[in-house]
């Protein structure tokens, strides 16, 4: 039998490689003779990075500046391809993260993309024709403005000075200075892993609907939000493209600045990983797949990485078992997607704390027991 484990991060207890060990560690016990392939999966945003490492891309370290001006290193990857280009994968979450910073009103405003503007720099000296961005994670609210400074971009006031780095600035910004914007910025091909629709502004827009969980209080989110509506309009005067676009808030806004400065495209998460990290192929050899990730809900249904993983393997007509921390749907709605048999950890560990702390073991546990059962 030849299985195929691809889950993503159980967060806050398991990153997605992990969590393969341990469910194969589990499945092993069942099915010895089994070939078992680890495949860490992600749907464009926190663990992107990681699955791209496990499908072979090349991790990097690099010194950045962290999304309150402390320094820190961030990690970022690179794989070369036939036609002599290469391709690299940035996260948001590495190097402008919410876990460099806490959540208070005050760095609500001063958070800033400028360290993703660093990798994205590494990766063009790397060689980088292609750069995708996995978003996620994200402490600010910037519309991307820090990246582009660390780029070369001088966003000015009124009196010609260069705006202090953060979203709280952007409504300062009266004009850009591109003439030190580095020129490999319209050479290479962006692509942005999006799974969310929400507009750059407005009340469904980055700061209205993310800004709380980035320590934005309501005087806060206004601020932004009528920081990013400005930067939209700079952005659209110097460059003439509308940037207030379905999806353009994620990251805190990330999109925006790179929609208006190079060929950037905006692309489902799942399906840009999956194909980056060949995910299509390993299901062509596999009799099996399990799946799964921290907390199975109605979020999940709506293309999560391990649904849309099981809506293509049974597509191919692979069966499919979904291990979860906690599963909040019902076998009938998993079964719709192909998943003929589920378990969670909270049936095995003694409560939710104890199912993060010893989320390997549970995971390994209700595995095992689920495919003697299934």
């Amino acid at each position: 039998m030849r299985i195929l484990i691809a889950p993503d991060k159980f967060k806050g207890s398991l990153t997605a490689a992990e969590a393969a060990a341990a469910i194969a560690e589990g499945a092993l016990r069942v099915y010895p003779d089994a070939v078992a392939t680890q495949f860490p999966i992600a749907d464009g945003g926190e663990g992107t990075l990681e699955a791209a490492v496990a499908a072979g891309y090349e991790e990097r370290l690099n010194a950045v500046v962290g999304p309150i001006l402390a320094p820190m290193g961030a990690a970022w990857a690179i794989r070369k391809n036939a036609d002599g280009g290469a391709s690299a994968v940035i996260e948001t979450a590495q190097a402008s993260g919410l876990a460099e910073m806490e959540p208070t009103p005050a760095n609500a405003l001063r958070a800033h993309s400028y360290g993703c503007g660093q990798l994205i720099a590494a990766a063009l000296d790397a060689g980088a024709t292609e750069i995708v961005l996995g978003l996620g994670g994200s402490a600010m609210t910037d519309g991307g403005s820090g990246a582009l400074r660390a780029l070369g971009l001088k966003p000015l006031d009124a009196a010609g000075n260069v705006v202090p780095l953060g979203g709280g600035s952007l409504g300062d910004i009266v004009a850009l200075d591109v003439s030190g914007l580095d020129p490999r910025l319209s050479a290479v091909s962006f692509r942005i892993a999006v799974d969310v629709q929400n507009p750059l502004y407005g009340l469904t827009g980055a700061a209205h609907v993310f800004g709380p969980q980035k320590g934005a209080d309501e005087e806060a989110t206004e601020v932004l939000d009528a920081g990013l509506r400005n930067w939209a309009s700079v952005l659209r005067e110097s460059t003439g493209r509308d940037v207030n676009v379905p999806g353009a808030g994620a990251a805190g806004g990330f999109p925006a600045s790179f929609l208006a400065f190079t060929n950037a495209t905006l692309e489902g998460g799942f399906a840009l990983v999956a194909g980056l990290t060949g995910l299509a192929g390993q299901l062509e050899n596999a009799d099996l797949v399990i799946t799964g990730e921290g907390s199975m809900d109605s979020q999940s249904l709506t293309g999560k990485a391990p649904i849309a993983l099981a809506d293509a393997a049974h597509g191919r007509g692979i069966p499919v078992i979904v291990v979860a921390g906690r599963i909040l749907v019902t076998q009938e709605e998993l079964a719709g997607h192909g998943v003929v048999a589920g378990a969670q950890l909270l049936d095995v560990a003694a409560g939710p704390e104890d199912a993060i702390a010893n989320a390997a073991k549970y995971l390994a546990w209700a595995t095992t027991q689920v495919l003697e059962g299934a």
